[in-house]
């Protein structure tokens, strides 16, 4: 598989392939014209499972997996992901992470049966350290965001959200046009552009797509004003979940053109998360309120009337914190 054919049909296949081992999150009304797709809900807490389990599958497929089962990088939910995916299915998983991992993260990651090794200072180098590991060992490496078997795993989101929010709509999306959506914009928080390359080629131009960043990881943002993937600074609070300093190489084939880009103040962010909590009693990590942050900031402004999607990617937090702004 290629970039080239990741689109909506790679997506429909990977959401059959993976139908009985992921959970089908809840779509919750927060408003009018609002759904939030509760992705924190998902098996290890977050949506990034769906990838892990798509890739292995993917794999297993083709024939068995390497003695040395499987090996990812991380900022924590992927790794999580993957260790609980090769829990469930039976392999060994090696992760590594980088120092600023949250230490919630790192402690699931090794309650999931996980070897794990913490190293460098930001993912990027994290990556490195797995890959030297991957050649050594012979592990099948499960990117965080630049394989297409990732990528077409992480659109399952928005294979899901339409069959849900058609449910909720008036009149029923039969009475329809084949390529009306129920919803008119998905908001997706971004890191290193798998999720929101998964859902922009799931809904194939069906709905619009906002994709959302901290201002202080600007990756995709200004990889689309280059024209090209380039490196940036990673700080601030979604660092752990978000801080991917270069996007992905799929990203930048997949998605331009087919988006808008906002950016968000982590100010924003954090009020986002505490609001998620205080008014719909949604837990969410930092990188998981980043998407609403656009809306309730004014980042994104959507029209009058317009259905409204936002995707919550993610739960893996310390609860002390979720009223701490």
């Amino acid at each position: 598989m290629s970039a080239a054919t990741v689109g909506r049909a790679e997506t429909e296949k990977a959401a059959a392939r993976i139908g009985g081992h992921v959970r089908r999150t809840p779509v919750a009304q927060a408003g009018p014209g609002l759904l939030l797709k509760l992705e924190g809900m998902q098996h290890s807490g977050s949506f990034k499972v769906r990838g892990a389990f798509n890739r292995i599958l993917s794999a297993m497929e083709a024939g068995p997996l390497p003695e040395a089962g499987v090996i990812a990088a991380s900022g924590g939910n992927h790794g999580m992901a993957v260790a609980y995916a090769a829990r469930t299915i039976g392999v060994p998983a090696e992760i590594f992470v980088p120092e600023v991992c949250a230490p919630v993260k790192v402690e699931g990651l090794r309650r999931l049966g996980a070897r794990v090794v913490q190293i460098g200072a930001i993912y990027a180098e994290a990556y490195e350290a797995s890959r030297k590991r991957a050649a050594e060992t012979g592990a099948l490496d499960i990117h965080a965001y630049d394989q297409p078997e990732v990528v077409a795993g992480q659109g399952t989101v928005a294979v899901e959200l339409l069959e849900q929010a058609a449910k909720l709509d008036t009149p029923p999306i039969d009475t329809a046009p084949i390529d009306t959506a129920p919803i008119d914009t998905v908001l997706v928080a971004v890191g290193g552009g798998g999720l929101v390359s998964g859902v922009v080629a799931a809904l194939d131009g069906r709905a619009e797509v906002v994709a959302v960043e901290p201002e202080r990881i600007p990756t995709l943002h200004r990889a689309l004003a280059a024209g090209e993937p380039v490196e940036v600074e990673v700080s601030g609070v979604g660092a752990d979940a978000l801080g991917a300093s270069r996007i992905g190489g799929l990203a930048m084939e997949i998605v331009p053109g087919r988006l808008s880009s906002v950016l968000v103040t982590d100010e924003a962010i954090v009020a986002a998360r505490h609001a998620l909590w205080r008014d719909h009693r949604v837990v969410a990590e930092h990188a998981g309120a980043t998407a609403l942050a656009a809306l309730s900031s004014g980042a994104y402004v959507p029209g009058e009337g317009e259905r409204v999607a936002v995707i919550v990617c993610g739960s893996n937090t310390d609860p002390a914190t979720l009223l701490v702004r």
